[in-house]
């Protein structure tokens, strides 16, 4: 549903009110009857107002990314997404990124969790490397949690596979399992790996273990298996025990072998890592046909799936590439989950401030299935699932656009700082004229103040930065104020302008099919209407 955002226009109001001491109503207030007024007051009403001097405010969107606080909201960065539904309730895990570089500092896990996809808790880190004695202090790399009812304590409890690396094992990267009796933890780690890196003797590098997957449910006739798949370039799957804490002797011959209980699977095209297991349900909660293998393709990752009919015997189908690399992370990592009645597609990128392949946060969509059990093509988006994205137009007619690109394959091409903005640019899709209007980056208080992020390329940001006008990442986490601007009512008289926070008296202003910044001398170029769409 198109809709015209919604001006609201403060600057008489907040006089009157401060004439006499109050503090400015809100904007849906009325004006004190005329009665009221000073002689003072009624001056400031009829005064004339120079021109970019009366505050505008933008309806603000929610959207992605879904997590990336703590429990005092700073910014807390968290990568590797895994998700559990327990009840009414999601429970949302991320491997916490504290680099300060280009590399991966991890020291525990986090959780967050929902009930309606939009607002979402932290619950704390449940489980800190630092009580793992076997593992590296500072590699929380990715994990799942699984629920499954324990016969003994007579209760569900739940099971934390990760990875990380193992002093224990020449310091290979393996499989362990962590365990609590509540789904934000803590967690509690059994001692030792349950997969040791040396215990899959194929291996080819040091860190193919890693990445675990874990998929419960019943055959047809109605044995419970409980599935555990994991790899990097390497894909290796087996099935655990009723403890969840052990490896099932798959042949019954009475001994753990590799290549017999724990196998190594033909990996599906151009796997790299990041396996995750799922199976459709019908509308009594049943699971039904193939198994779908969701995993990072290539380099820079993008997502794909394979399909199968058995996890542990049958051959992995490739399909298809489900979506491209993000514009802001080289690794992606995907959960998928059923929830609130809908699929959900849940992955990271490096679109927080100061974001990166190393400092990543989670974002969530939903995802569709086609009538032949297809899955199709997922797009990164700012706006996410609940909200909305803008078109903004000049008053001469122009609409705002980036130019066209693809997200490059190439790690030099990051970050992406200098990408052009303007009307009528060459090869240009819709999506490159769509907008997300979120609150000032650097003025989080400031209803008068707004962030507009690329709706397609999620983190990229329209920016100021040595007088010109560009789309540009945060990508040293020092863009604020770069990035914010104060929303005034338009230049022209009618609509909206934009003043950016670090150059005031300055107007965006779209003319010539240029975004620049300009005195605003042309009303009509530097004065936009902003409409609005629900996702």
């Amino acid at each position: 549903m198109k809709k015209k955002a919604t001006f609201v226009y403060a600057a008489v109001l907040a006089l009157l009110l401060s004439s006499c001491g109050g503090n400015a109503a809100p904007a849906e207030t009325a004006a004190p009857n005329d009665d009221t007024l000073t002689a003072s007051e009624t001056a400031a009403d009829t005064a004339p107002q120079t021109a970019g001097s009366v505050p505008a405010e933008l309806a603000k969107s929610i959207g992605n990314p879904v997590a990336g606080f703590d429990a005092e909201g700073a910014l807390t960065y968290g990568g590797d997404p895994s998700a559990l539904v327990v009840g009414d309730t999601l429970y949302l895990y991320v491997g916490h990124d504290t680099s300060k570089n280009d590399s991966y500092v991890m020291p525990d896990y986090l959780c967050y969790s929902t009930k309606d996809m939009v607002n979402w808790s932290y619950e704390g880190s449940v489980l800190k490397m630092t009580d793992v004695s076997w593992a590296d202090k500072n590699s929380a790399w990715a994990g799942q949690v699984a629920r499954h009812y324990d016969e003994a304590a007579g209760k569900d409890r739940y099971y934390l596979y990760f990875c990380s690396w193992a002093s224990t094992d020449d310091g290979k990267q393996s499989i362990g399992v962590a365990v609590s009796d509540s789904p934000a933890g803590p967690f509690t780690d059994i001692g030792a790996p349950l997969i040791n890196g040396s215990f899959t003797t194929n291996e080819t590098s040091a860190w193919n273990d890693i990445d675990p997957t874990v998929w419960i449910d019943e055959d047809e006739n109605g044995e419970e298996h409980r599935y555990l798949m994991w790899g990097n370039s390497k894909l290796y799957v087996c099935e655990l025990n009723e403890d969840m804490i052990s490896v099932r002797d798959y042949d019954g011959d009475g001994e753990i072998t590799f290549g017999k209980d724990v196998r190594s699977k033909i990996a599906p095209d151009s796997f790299t890592e990041a396996p995750w297991i799922y199976r459709r349900q019908d509308g009594n909660g049943r699971y039904y046909g193939d198994y779908y293998l969701f995993y990072a393709y290539s380099w820079r990752e993008h997502m794909a799936y394979a399909t199968t009919g058995d996890l542990m015997e049958g051959k992995l189908y490739y399909q298809d590439i489900i979506m491209k690399p993000t514009a802001t992370s080289n690794t992606n990592h995907m959960a998928v989950v059923d929830f609130l009645g809908k699929t959900w597609f849940i992955y990271h990128n490096g679109s927080l401030p100061g974001g990166s392949g190393y400092r990543r946060v989670a974002c969530a969509v939903p995802l569709e299935f086609y009538s032949d059990g297809a899955v199709a093509y997922v797009d990164e988006s700012a706006a996410g699932a609940f909200g909305t994205v803008s078109a903004i137009t000049s008053l001469n007619g122009d609409v705002l656009e980036h130019e066209w690109f693809n997200n490059s394959l190439g790690d030099d091409a990051y970050p992406y700082k200098d990408k052009k903005l303007g009307s009528v640019l060459s090869k240009t899709s819709e999506s490159d004229r769509q907008w997300v209007i979120k609150q000032g980056s650097s003025s989080p208080d400031d209803p008068f103040t707004v962030s507009i992020e690329s709706e397609n390329k999620p983190g990229l940001y329209i920016t100021v930065r040595d007088g010109q006008v560009v789309l540009s990442q945060d990508y040293d986490g020092k863009m604020a104020e770069a990035q914010t601007f104060r929303t005034v009512e338009g230049l022209a008289g009618s609509g909206v302008s934009f003043e950016p926070l670090g150059a005031p008296g300055t107007y965006l202003t779209l003319s010539g099919g240029a975004l620049t910044l300009t005195d605003g001398t042309d009303a009509q170029a530097a004065s936009f209407t902003v409409e609005t769409t629900d996702k």
